[in-house]
């Protein structure tokens, strides 16, 4: 039967001697014997075993998991069990750098369309990522208000139209406009936008923020704190905004 010293296993196994002195100290690749100069000799059951703890390695388990594993007699239901809580670790894994891949992504390609990239410029993009799912959250709101308002809107044109009934539209147009003023005041205290010069959030008032010239993601307005005056990045208000605007 073969003997292997610490190293020539190590070399056999393409880990290091540290590695292998690791397992010793850890009980897990006890040397078989010691020579007489009280040198570490392995067996060739114990490069077979050294190569398992390896594969099990690389599949990542734990060393205590393999330690678990190594001292039980029942060793097919333990190393299913393993495998299991690994996998199911792996995958979170995975969906968790996959999200980073996606927010690395959506990084790139919004520094792309900075003509300045700042620390405090980053911090904004990150503020907004964070801020989207509520953004999108309001904006499908104010669509689904919208949607019904129009068909009633074109319900009275076309029956204007075909059977020359007038009165709905009248009413349509008499009780929309409370609405807008609502729907208005609604909108303007659930947004808010965030400056691009000295990056402070800040929600304007109704007046300004109607008459704004505006594209669907930014709004030219007056920063409040740095007088500032340009296209700031909507986004929906914090909730602190929010409830400050409430207790006013």
């Amino acid at each position: 039967m073969s003997k292997y010293t610490t190293g020539e296993l190590a070399k056999l196994c393409g880990v290091s001697v540290r590695t292998v002195q690791y397992y010793d100290t850890r009980g897990i690749l006890i040397p078989s014997e010691l020579s007489e100069g009280g040198r570490r000799l392995f067996s060739d059951n114990d490069l077979r075993k050294l190569r398992i703890i390896c594969y099990l390695r690389d599949l990542g388990l734990s060393i205590d998991s393999i330690s678990k594993l190594l001292s039980e007699t029942n060793t097919e239901s333990v190393i299913s069990l393993l495998l299991e809580q690994q996998e199911a670790a792996l995958e979170s894994e995975i969906e968790e750098r996959q999200l980073q891949l996606k927010k690395v992504a959506e990084l790139k390609s919004s520094l792309k369309s900075m003509d300045h990239v700042s620390f405090d410029s980053i911090g904004d993009i990150a503020y907004i990522m964070t801020n989207r799912r509520r953004l999108r959250n309001l904006r499908l709101m104010m669509v689904l208000i919208a949607i019904p308002l129009g068909i009633l809107q074109w319900s009275s044109v076309i029956l204007w139209i075909t059977k020359g009934i007038w009165w709905p539209f009248l009413i349509w147009a008499v009780t929309i406009i409370p609405y807008v003023i609502i729907f208005t005041r609604w909108y303007f205290k659930k947004m808010a936008y965030i400056c691009p010069q000295c990056h402070t959030i800040f929600q304007p008032s109704v007046k300004e923020g109607l008459f704004a010239n505006h594209t669907p993601k930014t709004r030219k307005l007056s920063c409040p704190s740095c007088g500032h005056r340009g296209f700031c990045v909507e986004i929906a208000a914090p909730y602190d905004n929010i409830l400050k605007g409430n207790e006013s």
